[in-house]
């Protein structure tokens, strides 16, 4: 092969996240954004041996797992999803054969408990992120998401097949305004431009909705102020009544207006101003109710956490006068769900935001055995008091820092149940855990993401020295 030169190819499997592979003349290939089965062309990008890279130029034939169309319009140009052609049925059967691959290659003798789906395959995700730009330089104001493989291109996702019908309404409603009243968005490169993003947040089962309206202030000559508020609330009157007219299934509690002047393409907030309403949303997940704000982590599909978090109190197993330290806790969702069988439990989050909102719910739900603490899991381990006897792991998707698993380790806890978005961030992590006298015993896959690439896995580990100790590790693959 020579580099940068055209090939032909059929994708024979995908792995985790999206690599296709293509195996041509005795030498692998890896081609992102293909499907098993179909015949492509690719131009080579990197030479390596035993698995090179190339750069997927076009589709010639369709794989025969694609046996129906996208469900939204932008569906192959859009950089959300990538397998709405794909059966259901298909992709958790893929995902699943990505997973046990790469478990398969630092484990064995374990359990694999295959995939669990999420309850909705359409309309799951209950937070967006929306983006403001043009399709194309110079182009009319866009708002949605990420033209696939650009960082500049945003195509308008009025119709997203992921999200609730309610959240392209808003789309649709907030995108007009901007265009009517001529309003500019801010440009990656110039660093100059008014409209950011937009933020929206529906619970499933309470059926509240929050809105976000992400801007600079350069258009703002008051931020800050008494004037400023009023100046916040003059410019985006008209679209908050527009939004509250809006004929939308859930009910609207609160619109926000938020300063961001940061350069990088981040959400986040410098000011807020609160426009209408209150700036949380309650949602509930097995029978806990959870106060969210607009910035706090929450699992994106509720229904599928609720899948999740069940396979997680499963693999805990029997808690009673137990201690139980939840790491990397975000929001204390699983805290909460495994106090009422614990006899306490402690949870260690990085984000402040975060920790308080766990300490807001666990008061919410009655749960006087929780608490949380903010702080490095590094640092924050060395100053615990308490000895656990489980311990919980839900790291960000680079995995567990090396010399924080080494702590982690050294409380020699029977069970441990490790929760990650990223597979290949698992396996560096387990085959650390296993050269240190733990075992995995089993490991279930839970699809929160259905039509991308994504997925959660959960992973029962227990200490080798305890043959009558049936211990049970969960790992969580999201994003």
């Amino acid at each position: 092969m020579k580099k940068g030169q055209i090939y032909e190819g059929t994708v024979t499997r995908v792995d985790f996240p999206n690599k296709g592979i293509v195996e041509l003349d005795g030498d692998k290939v890896v081609v992102k954004n293909a499907m098993p089965g179909q015949k492509i062309n690719f131009a080579v990008s990197k030479i390596r041996s035993g698995k090179s890279e190339g750069i997927l130029k076009e589709v010639i034939c369709r794989s025969p797992l694609e046996t129906r169309e996208g469900a939204c319009r932008n569906f192959g140009s859009c950089g959300g999803c990538s397998y709405q052609t794909m059966s259901y049925e298909n992709q958790l059967e893929m995902k699943q054969s990505q997973v046990k691959r790469l478990i398969d290659q630092v484990c064995e003798d374990y359990n694999f408990e295959g995939i669990l789906g999420s309850p909705v395959e359409w309309g799951y995700r209950n937070k967006m992120e929306f983006s403001f730009g043009d399709e194309y330089k110079d182009g009319p104001l866009s708002l949605g998401l990420h033209k696939k493989g650009s960082f500049h291109d945003i195509i308008t996702a009025d119709d997203c097949a992921i999200v609730d019908k309610d959240f392209n309404l808003i789309l649709s409603s907030v995108l007009n305004y901007g265009v009517k009243q001529g309003m500019s968005y801010f440009h990656k490169l110039t660093h100059q431009g008014y409209l950011r993003h937009l933020l929206v947040r529906k619970a499933v089962k309470t059926g509240e909705i929050l809105v976000n309206i992400i801007t600079t202030s350069q258009e703002d000559s008051n931020v800050g102020t008494e004037e400023g508020l009023a100046e916040s609330e003059d410019v985006f009157n008209g679209l908050m009544k527009q939004i509250l007219a809006l004929d939308l299934k859930g009910t609207i509690v609160g619109i926000m207006h938020t300063y961001n002047d940061s350069q990088a393409d981040v959400v986040k907030s410098d000011r807020m101003v609160q426009l209408y309403g209150r700036d949380y949303i309650y949602e509930e997940l097995l029978g806990l109710r959870f106060k969210i704000s607009t910035f706090s982590f929450f699992q994106t599909n509720s229904l599928g956490a609720e899948v999740l978090y069940s396979k997680v109190r499963e693999y805990v197993g029997e808690t009673k006068d137990k201690m139980i330290f939840d790491l990397y806790s975000g929001t204390g969702t699983i805290a909460q769900l495994l106090a009422p069988i614990a006899s306490k439990i402690t949870g260690v989050e990085i984000v402040e935001e975060a920790v308080e909102a766990a300490k807001i719910n666990s008061t919410l739900n009655g749960l006087s055995n929780c608490e949380f603490i903010a702080g490095d899991v590094l640092k924050v381990i060395d100053s615990l008091e308490d000895k656990p006897d489980i311990i919980v792991l839900d790291p960000p998707r680079d995995g567990i820092h090396s010399k924080a698993l080494e702590k982690i380790i050294n409380f020699g806890v029977d069970k441990i149940v490790y929760i990650s978005c990223k597979p290949t961030s698992l396996v560096r992590d387990l085959e650390v855990l296993q050269a240190k006298g733990y075992k995995v015993e089993k490991v279930c896959a839970v699809d929160m993401f259905p039509e991308t690439v994504h997925v959660e896995t959960c992973v029962l580990l227990t200490r080798k020295n305890l043959a009558s100790y049936n211990v049970e590790m969960t790992v969580d693959f999201g994003v």
